[in-house]
């Protein structure tokens, strides 16, 4: 993973009232309070096939078309791979990363030239971190350390802490079969939001459900859940019928 100058890297500028991740195609700010806070974690929880991935991406989404400045590491798609999986549900990206808005970064290079040794320290020591107003880790529990003690926790929570004070926020990818369950309990009782994904098969028909368990400093109305499907083309769609 390598970290070479561009344009993202210049003047970042902090984003006092939060960041708004509304678009016209969808009503999922309208259900999910409007704006995600500044200076703040969010953790999005869910096993493997749960739409972390995908609620991650109709975040940036719409964050990037509101002008927040966004920062991707991603642990499972090359940066050619998470582009062209932002093309195939409409949310491309491609503009933004050519202005300097958005940096995908990539374990596996732009091909697929991995590297398995890139840590969490790695990344928070990156040079295009100061730069972003959102760094987005999916996933974050492949970078997470394991078997750590308390102390080591709250050293790790308070290192993401630091660098989110500045005026920035961590959205944070997590399997919770793949992280360390006290690390991830001490994030869970750190974040200012904490969105835990679920499927359920109904009728023999798999429905899929952002449970909102926690959204402090909200600008508008939050839903106890949200209810949601992606179809290609269309990109992230509300499922008024599960919406409560």
């Amino acid at each position: 993973m390598s970290f070479e100058e561009s344009p993202f890297m210049i003047a970042h500028k902090p984003v006092e009232d939060g960041f708004p991740f509304e678009v016209e195609t969808d009503s999922l700010a309208d259900s999910m309070g409007l704006r995600l806070p500044n200076r703040s974690l969010y953790l999005l929880q869910g096993k493997v096939g749960a739409g972390k991935s995908l609620i991650a991406q109709r975040l940036v989404h719409g964050m990037v078309h509101n002008g927040v400045k966004v920062l991707v590491i991603t642990t499972e798609l090359t940066t050619r791979g998470w582009i062209e999986q932002m093309e195939s549900i409409g949310y491309g990206m491609t503009e933004f990363i050519r202005q300097g808005q958005v940096m995908v970064l990539s374990r596996y290079g732009t091909v697929a030239d991995s590297r398995q040794d890139v840590t969490l320290e790695d990344i928070l020591n990156s040079p295009a971190v100061p730069a972003a107003d959102v760094i987005l880790l999916d996933s974050a529990s492949s970078l997470m350390p394991d078997g750590i003690g308390k102390s080591e926790q709250y050293a790790l929570i308070q290192q993401l802490r630091k660098i989110a004070s500045e005026g920035r926020s961590f959205m944070l990818c997590a399997d919770p079969e793949e992280m360390d369950h006290g690390l991830l309990h001490t994030l869970r009782a750190s974040a200012e939001v904490v969105l835990d994904l679920e499927n359920a098969m109904i009728g023999g028909e798999l429905k899929r459900n952002i449970v909102i368990t926690r959204f402090l400093r909200a600008a508008g109305p939050i839903q106890t859940s949200v209810g949601w499907r992606v179809e290609p083309g269309m990109g992230f769609i509300v499922d008024i019928t599960a919406v409560s």
